[in-house]
């Protein structure tokens, strides 16, 4: 499934994989198609569960909304944490609400999967998408890689004193001066702590030496990157997508690609099973990875899922990074127990 790629050695820590390389018809293109709804003059509403931050998610539904002037996109935006709260009490009080579920990581999905939550995608094309984006049971797709990176201050912290590996992070010398976002709030942290957990060079003794530094644990990974750049715990881990965002817009941090790899999550999109509007759902995933969709992640200093839109500005490319690839099952299995074993390991 998601995750299968041998990991790249590499001069760079990628956590999520950057992409891309060539794909000859724009998928955006199947989405302009003329449906009954839109011919009738009738329109239909969606609704989309995400994590992605208000302004990202805004820009993307414009753009599918000019293509797709007979579907309207309504978006309740929260945590994953928040999300999968609210789809656990609308299920207990009959059903789901929403259309879309665009949010966490691949091992989220398939508990969704598994509990006959999600519709298995009929009408979503995946031919240009990366292997590691794409479900191999077809009930949800990628649509950005999100690699987790070490960052840094550049302000603050000496270039002979940064970190190249996890390994690194237990040194002592980094006691006090860590930051990492709270794994039972993230998906994406939850995700990491499983992949360090049931990995052979790290496993649960790395999490405990990591928390014999004290780190600060950050609601999220956007408080985290902040406060990296704030300086007030100058190294921290967090994905790379908002390390780019405050970089570009001029605070003082940068990334450091972690020697054994990076792990990474998809940002997955699926339909859940209670949809209405399944076909106008299927439309909107397949402008999310469409070459138009692709490039307004591009822009908004995502890594792609697709070959052909290019890589954000000063992104290594995807043979110069190196993947953490575990087995997807046992991250799923154990991720509620790697959760607990960090913020034990933390307190």
């Amino acid at each position: 499934m998601s995750l299968k790629r041998t990991a790249m050695a590499v001069a760079a820590f990628g956590a999520s994989a950057v992409l891309l390389a060539a794909c000859s018809e724009p998928a955006a293109e199947d989405t302009t198609e003329t449906t009954s709804a839109e011919a009738s003059g009738e329109k239909v509403t969606i609704t989309v569960y995400t994590s992605e931050p208000e302004e990202k998610v805004d820009e993307i539904n414009k753009a599918f909304m000019e293509i797709n002037p007979d579907i309207e996109v309504e978006v309740y935006r929260a945590g994953t944490g928040d999300l999968t709260a609210r789809i656990a009490a609308e299920k207990a009080s009959g059903s789901i609400e929403a259309d879309v579920l665009w949010a966490a990581d691949a091992p989220t999905f398939e508990n969704y999967a598994a509990e006959g939550d999600l519709a298995e995608l009929k009408d979503v094309d995946t031919s240009d998408v990366i292997e590691e984006a794409v479900d191999e049971d077809n009930f949800y797709v990628g649509t950005r890689i999100i690699p987790t990176v070490i960052a840094y201050n550049t302000e603050i912290v000496d270039q002979a004193e940064l970190p190249s590996s996890w390994a690194e992070l237990t040194d002592p010398k980094y006691a006090g001066q860590l930051v990492m976002p709270d794994p039972a709030v993230s998906g994406a942290a939850a995700f990491n702590a499983s992949v360090w957990k049931n990995d052979a060079a790290l496993g649960e003794e790395w999490i405990n030496a990591l928390g014999e530094n004290q780190p600060m644990i950050a609601q999220s990974n956007g408080p985290t990157s902040q406060e990296i750049a704030g300086g007030g715990h100058p190294i921290g881990v967090v994905v790379d997508y908002l390390v780019r965002d405050l970089a570009s817009a001029g605070s003082p941090i940068d990334t450091i690609y972690a020697s054994e790899g990076s792990p990474y999550i998809t940002e997955p999109a699926g339909v859940f099973a209670d949809s209405e509007q399944k076909e106008a759902a299927e439309r909107y995933i397949n402008f999310l990875l469409s070459v138009e969709g692709q490039k307004i992640a591009v822009e908004q200093a995502y890594l792609p899922v697709r070959e052909d839109v290019g890589t954000p500005e000063g992104t290594p490319a995807l043979s110069e990074i190196a993947l953490m690839t575990p087995d997807l099952d046992v991250v799923t299995a154990d991720k509620a127990t790697a959760v607990e074993l960090f913020q034990n390991a933390m307190n």
